[in-house]
């Protein structure tokens, strides 16, 4: 079946500009009013609420999932872009702008976090890294203060990628302070930070690591990671949806013709292999961390089909999968008019209806909300 045709029973991806920016500033609304809270009711202060209907206070007791922030902080990014080329912005004039609400967000996320940005896993902090490098793009572009802080938080966390990347294992960067696993969910994004901040050499060696390491040979899609085990290592060969995202960002980055080679055969291994059967739509991961996987694959996916450098089936596959799953999402939504809920709950997997995974009376995770969040961010680029 070619990727640029659509099964029976799917639905058909419409490909209006304005219609996918609306549908964006939608899912943006929903989560920023649904989710976002003050910390400890302090002003200035925002943050996203793990799930909601909230426990109150007593939520500063679970764990409150620094990497979830971190892509919260990207969406807002997303929808910082979209303000600044349409001059307009997505909740209305009287309301900060996604800009200044990521900004907040990043602020908080230190004082959520004890006063400082460093925590015990490497990728969680690579995230950060990269979401707080495109908050500082777009204050460049939107001439907007906050430039020396997100300096400072790439300064702080440059150090501890440095530390993590190191040679055991062959090369590869740690995915703890414990040491003891080097994976694709660190090395990956953390390669890609190297590369989108001049340093190329450190980016291309994690790059040739994961390739040596982690590429499936005849699969073509990376394994999660080599665990070091009784002093030997030991292969994690479990395959992820959002593992594959951040190495096609590296892989892009970098460009070349041996990685663009790689990131066009990573885009149809993934239309392949990390599918729903029978459709073009990106499968889901359940809830949880899970909830975010399909959304940040989708992400480099629509990365891919702008990339004018890579051939133009692997540019078409890509944007296929980007706007089926985005209308699988948009499709499956449920509205609500009740203030406790938000205005918007998006399903955990692309294929079901949120009314079957999210039932009414059922507490909605961020994570999921931030997928479909960032999918129809990243349909909004490619739209015409």
């Amino acid at each position: 079946m070619s990727t640029h045709d659509v099964p029976a029973g799917q639905p058909s991806p419409i490909a209006d500009a304005a219609v996918w920016a609306t549908r964006a500033n939608h899912a943006a609304r929903s989560v920023t009013h649904g989710f976002g809270r003050r910390l400890l009711f302090l002003p200035g202060t925002h943050l996203g609420a793990v799930s909601v209907p909230t426990r109150g206070l007593g939520s500063l007791a679970s764990p409150w999932h620094y990497w979830w922030q971190a892509h919260y902080v990207d969406c807002l990014v997303d929808a910082g872009r979209r303000e600044l080329a349409s001059k307009t912005k997505f909740d209305g004039e009287s309301r900060p702008s996604a800009g200044r609400l990521a900004s907040r967000l990043v602020t908080t996320i230190r004082l959520r976090n004890l006063l400082r940005f460093v925590n015990d896993y490497y990728d969680d902090m690579a995230w950060l890294a990269l979401s707080t490098l495109r908050l500082e793009q777009l204050a460049e572009e939107t001439q907007k203060p906050g430039r020396r802080r997100n300096a400072y938080v790439r300064k702080s966390l440059t150090l501890q990628f440095d530390s993590a990347s190191t040679d055991d294992l062959g090369g590869g960067t740690f995915w703890s302070t414990k040491r003891d696993f080097k994976n694709t969910p660190a090395t990956a994004p953390v390669a890609l930070y190297y590369a989108r901040t001049e340093h190329r050499e450190r980016a291309q060696s994690l790059v040739n690591w994961l390739n040596a390491k982690l590429l499936h040979p005849e699969r073509g899609v990376y394994q999660d990671g080599l665990r070091i085990r009784n002093g030997e290592p030991y292969l994690e060969a479990a395959v992820y949806t959002y593992n594959q995202g951040p190495i096609l960002g590296a892989l892009l980055e970098l460009g070349g013709d041996d990685n663009l080679r790689r990131a066009a055969g990573l885009v149809e291994a993934v239309a392949r292999e990390l599918t729903v059967p029978g459709t073009n739509i990106i499968r889901g991961d359940g809830t949880g961390d899970g909830g975010l996987f399909t959304g940040i694959l989708v992400r480099y996916l629509a990365l891919a089909a702008r990339e004018a450098r890579l051939p133009e089936a692997a540019r078409e596959t890509a944007r296929t999968l980007v706007m089926t799953t985005a209308e699988a999402f948009w499709a499956g939504r449920t509205e609500s008019i009740d203030k406790a809920t938000p205005r918007l709950t998006f399903s955990s997997d692309p294929q079901r209806p949120a009314s079957e995974t999210y039932p009414a009376g059922s507490a909605v995770e961020l994570s999921t909300q931030l997928q479909a969040w960032m999918t129809l961010e990243a349909a909004a680029t490619l739209a015409n």
